[in-house]
């Protein structure tokens, strides 16, 4: 049974006016229990990036699968028009975000295209969501804001401009992140 729900994430639309991106919410397939795919989420009591490498089975182990598969990254690949044929791909998890994370950032240009997914039932603060920016200086004048409430998927191009952040935020925040990476960057991740 497939996760996610590729004919909705194909429909989504690519905002091109500060820097590529798309989001849709909810990019599960309506027969996806969320409690089954938290419940297999890794305990993760600490702040930071975890690799994905020790996960052996489970839910969250094939939406990873699905993620760094072909399907997936074809779509991603017509969505922006890139070859990522030659890109390698990591795949982290963050479960806890601590109150200094969120600082307004652009990504690393060793980057290509970075995909966020938020795996938060129930999700109602009005902070830790994040904000695809217009400026660098200013987490209130932004594009627009993704709640981390379960489901929410977003993808944008590594640009010079590509910048982001949140309000501060200390607790629980499950996300799956992926990042393809030029090839000849792969070994500083």
């Amino acid at each position: 049974m497939r996760l996610l729900d590729n004919i909705k994430i194909k429909q989504a639309q690519v905002d091109q006016e500060f820097f590529p991106f798309f989001h849709i919410e909810n990019a599960f397939n309506e027969n996806v229990d969320p409690a089954e795919l938290v419940n297999n989420f890794p305990a993760i009591e600490s702040g930071g990036s975890f690799h994905t490498e020790n996960l052996i089975d489970g839910s969250i182990k094939n939406l990873v699968d699905e993620l760094e598969g072909n399907d997936f990254k074809q779509i991603l690949e017509d969505k922006f028009q890139i070859d990522l044929s030659d890109a390698q791909v990591v795949t982290t998890l963050r479960g806890y975000s601590r109150s200094k994370d969120g600082q307004i950032h652009t990504d690393s240009k060793t980057k290509i295209l970075t995909v966020l997914l938020y795996l938060n039932p129930n999700w109602n603060s009005s902070v830790g969501n994040l904000r695809l920016l217009k400026i660098n200086n200013s987490l209130d004048n932004y594009i627009k804001e993704i709640s981390s409430e379960f489901g929410n998927l977003v993808a944008f191009k590594v640009t010079d401009d590509c910048w982001h952040g949140f309000e501060a935020f200390e607790g629980k925040r499950l996300s799956i992140q992926l990042n393809y990476i030029h090839p000849q960057s792969f070994q500083a991740h």
